[in-house]
């Protein structure tokens, strides 16, 4: 399961006002790890950000002069993302502006980002989770235990590293996978190296073979249940769900 995790800043809201994207932030996620790969860009908007916006996110207008338009990096970004799983806090925003951009330039066939990925949006998640509390992205590293000390002001990167963090936190706990052999992540960084898989112990060969018992029909259903319950929650399938999914369509 690929999925990306996204963040954007803006000149302002909403979009309906004519405001623009002037940062993009992506981090990609494989099987629950991160991969290393992402994709960043800060974009000339050809307008002023508000003073409020600039508050928040401390990208100065001066600052985005000779920077790319959003037309000169749609394709990249449209590749980066496309088929992938994009998890965003409060996807509708950052979705809605998205869109825009490629209206914009007239590449119709991309202003519904959900027709070429799925989405999973953390706000969602989070409030179904936990009714009546504050479920901002700060909050939620204080919930979870995530640390975002690094985080000052907003920016779409760095807001996308760290809400990977709360997302693998809030839907297992497991953040990365270190296997006993591997000296690196796969990527060459080497992260996780220093972690230590528990020692392999090998089974007698004379061992007597374990009992298979077979889920009953009461099972099954228990078992659908639950899988259904899980989407509700999480406002997408399980990766369960998911992985049966892609076998099947593999088989096909």
């Amino acid at each position: 399961m690929r999925s990306v995790v996204l963040d954007t800043e803006t000149t302002g809201m909403p979009v309906t006002d004519g405001h623009r994207v002037i940062e993009i932030g992506c981090v990609e996620l494989m099987g629950r790890r991160l991969t290393g790969r992402h994709f960043h860009v800060y974009l000339q908007p050809d307008r002023e950000s508000d003073e409020g916006a600039i508050g928040v996110h401390g990208i100065t207008n001066e600052f985005l002069v000779g920077k790319p338009r959003f037309a000169e990096v749609a394709d990249e970004f449209f590749e980066f993302i496309k088929g992938a799983q994009l998890i965003i806090h409060n996807a509708a925003f950052d979705i809605g502006f998205l869109n825009n951009e490629f209206a914009l330039i007239g590449q119709t066939n991309r202003t519904d980002l959900t027709q070429h990925c799925t989405i999973l949006d953390t706000l969602m998640m989070a409030r179904a989770r936990h009714p009546g509390q504050r479920n901002s992205l700060d909050a939620l590293c204080k919930r979870y235990g995530v640390d975002n000390s690094g985080r000052e002001l907003h920016g779409a990167l760095l807001d996308s590293e760290i809400l990977a963090d709360v997302y693998l936190t809030m839907t297992g706990g497991q953040t990365s996978l270190s296997l006993a052999g591997n000296a690196s992540d796969g990527n060459g960084s080497g992260e996780g190296s220093g972690q230590q898989a528990t020692q392999i112990r090998r089974l007698a060969a004379d061992r007597q073979p374990g009992r298979i018992i077979r889920a009953s029909e009461s099972d099954m259903a228990e078992h659908a249940a639950r899988l259904e319950a899980i989407a509700k929650s999480a406002g997408a399938p399980s990766l369960w769900t998911q992985l049966l999914e892609a076998k099947s369509q593999t088989v096909q």
